[in-house]
């Protein structure tokens, strides 16, 4: 019997029909797996002369789908991580400096065998991966793009591209995306207050009108794709994620969504990226979520298979 532990946001607070990591749970229950849970606020290194520990706050839990009775603990306790069997880092971003350190953290005890716990995923490559600037490996398959702070870099990239969406390096759920256009008069407003309230570089891309069909996430496991959802932008807003109100629908694979996994597959699967979920905007590629994608219960409705399954028997694989 493997034992779990989940680092994850409020288990209280999920949407138990949408969260990914709940799916993940319920398939590592019905595998006969334990199950613990905590915060990553309670994450801790301790260490003195004669020894070092990594250690978290937090309960034994079991789930079930029921609404408003999803969820129910065990008492509050703190525990080594290296005594679990594999470790899924699924806290939602900002990938910030406490995402940051809690890599430095894991990384650590990361491995398989004695004292090491497999953490999904690789916590050395998820901090060298931020999502944004990690897809601009293969620039042959993004839109034209442009990373920075510099303002007159920005004009130029507006003035020969006309139509450009903005967005945060850093950001997550469609926060904070901005279209402009070219006779847009906010464009020096809007990073006046974007450089005001970050010293972070900003993402500038050139805008893609497929947006309006919808945003494939395709989700790919240990570098393979198993299956894409097309998500949609509501009337009057031009971004397509869930969390601001994306309607997700049925799609299958395209020749150009295979070429592009073929073409980043095996530096996921190289990398210890086991559970991924590009995004691709027509023909090309935007963004490779490794932090905590998203997707799989959509695409079980759809598709009518097990995907949180398919994670898991990925992991027992490298645990053999």
């Amino acid at each position: 019997m493997l034992k779990i532990a989940v680092q994850m946001d409020p288990l209280e607070t999920i949407n138990i029909n949408g969260d990914s990591t709940f799916a993940l749970m319920l398939e590592a229950q019905a595998r006969k797996y334990e199950l613990f849970v905590y915060s990553v606020d309670t994450l801790s290194l301790e260490s003195n002369s004669v020894s070092k520990r990594i250690t978290a706050r937090g309960r034994d839990v079991t789930v079930q789908r029921v609404q408003n009775n999803h969820v129910q603990y065990g008492e509050e306790k703190t525990v080594e991580l290296k005594g679990f069997d594999v470790l899924l880092m699924r806290q939602d971003p900002p990938f910030d400096m406490g995402y940051i350190t809690a890599t430095h953290l894991l990384e650590q005890i990361h491995g398989v065998g004695k004292d090491k716990v497999f953490v999904v995923n690789n916590p050395t490559s998820v901090r060298n991966a931020p999502e944004k600037i990690f897809a601009t490996l293969w620039p042959e398959i993004m839109p034209p793009t442009l990373i920075t702070r510099d303002v007159k870099a920005i004009r130029e990239f507006r003035a020969e591209y006309k139509d450009i969406i903005i967005k945060p390096l850093f950001g997550n759920g469609g926060i904070g995306v901005f279209r402009i256009r070219e006779d847009d008069e906010n464009l020096n407003s809007l990073l006046e207050m974007q450089f005001a309230a970050s010293r972070e570089p900003l993402m500038i891309q050139r805008y893609e009108p497929a947006v309006r069909l919808g945003d494939k996430r395709i989700i790919l496991v240990d570098g393979q794709p198993i299956g894409a959802i097309n998500r949609v932008p509501q009337k009057g807003d031009l971004r397509s994620n869930m969390h601001v109100g994306g309607i997700a629908e049925k799609i299958d694979l395209t020749s150009r969504d295979k070429e592009i996994c073929e073409l980043i597959g095996p530096a996921l699967k190289e990398q210890g990226l086991l559970f991924v979920g590009i995004d691709v905007l027509g023909d090309y590629l935007t963004e490779i979520n490794v932090t905590s994608p998203t997707g799989l219960q959509e695409l079980d409705r759809f598709n009518n298979i097990n995907s949180a399954g398919i994670v898991w028997d990925a992991i027992e694989t490298y645990l053999k």
